[in-house]
């Protein structure tokens, strides 16, 4: 039924979002540790090892960069960085279960900002699935008088990122490269500031501190080389299929292991958002297959 190749890619696919699924382990693990501390030493130490990466699979040709695209990802570094910011913030502090929320609302942020920068026309399913994701968001509005600004600020984050980095046809590992290599400067000139006010976790607090935080490039690379594999393995819609898993495992680790809160107003927009996605997912589904069985009529 399924070719060896995307049997392979299904694997790695599995394997990346098990593996982010995890990732706020880690980093509740770090909770000591300033959030913009552990931001640097992600930049850091995944600089170290991509270009480990780079130089034992002998890319480093990927690295030059065209001067009309250099602008776009200092964009995309800020963006990432903000995103990680964002995510390490919320985890240390309690509100795991809002980075789920934000890691399930991405994927109808990214059609409702390609309907916005680039044109792009939602069918009519896809507009009954924004509709019932944003009133789940906006239930969160009258409910707390407040969005759910953590779990907004990932999901537009990350979307602007992938919108910008959609048309730069870079290769995955390669482009995160030189988007940590942008923003190290800033993330070594905080940690020197660190060190001179004798308030930096790494050396003073402890060797498990010190090794998680050097853990932090590998946190940040496996899964992205696993789900790199697996795209090359995959159409984009059957990898897409496993992007759910993630925010997933992160809301039963908040609720089951941490004891987060999932009070009625938490129900009701996980519900409206799970919905949309169901909606959103299916039609898609429906919609790709239609126009694969239009396209293998046409055929001679």
């Amino acid at each position: 039924m399924f070719d060896k190749r995307s049997v392979q890619g299904a694997w790695f696919a599995l394997a990346a979002y098990l593996f982010w699924g995890m990732v706020p382990i880690y980093f509740k693990w770090l909770q000591h540790v300033d959030p913009l501390e552990i931001l640097s030493h992600r930049v850091l130490w995944s600089v170290v090892l991509l270009l480990g990466i780079l130089v034992a699979t002998r890319q480093m040709d990927a690295l030059r960069i065209a001067p009309g695209k250099l602008w776009k990802l200092v964009i995309t570094s800020a963006l990432l960085a903000t995103n990680w910011l964002i995510f390490i913030y919320a985890v240390t502090n309690n509100n795991i279960a809002a980075t789920s929320l934000g890691y399930f609302i991405n994927p109808l942020v990214s059609v409702f900002l390609g309907m916005i920068f680039l044109g792009e026309r939602l069918r009519p399913l896809q507009w009954l699935a924004i509709a019932i994701a944003a009133f789940g968001i906006l239930f969160q509005l009258v409910y707390y008088g407040s969005l759910p600004a953590l779990s907004l600020g990932l999901a537009f984050s990350f979307g602007f990122y992938g919108l910008l980095r959609k048309n730069l046809n870079l290769p995955s590992v390669a482009g995160l490269t030189v988007e940590t290599i942008i923003v190290s400067p800033a993330a070594l000139a905080w940690l020197i500031w660190l060190a001179t006010q004798d308030t930096m976790a790494f050396a003073h607090v402890g060797a498990g501190t010190d090794i998680l935080l050097i853990l932090a490039g590998f946190v940040t690379s496996f899964p992205l080389l696993c789900f790199a594999a697996a795209v090359t393995r995959l159409s984009l819609t059957a990898a897409g299929m496993f992007q759910y898993i993630a925010p997933s495992m992160s809301l039963g680790i908040a609720v089951l292991i941490y004891n987060e809160p999932f009070g009625f107003d938490r129900v009701v927009t996980f519900s409206c958002i799970w919905m949309a996605l169901a909606i959103f997912t299916t039609e898609s589904i429906w919609f790709h297959q239609k126009i694969t069985s239009r396209l293998e009529r046409n055929l001679p």
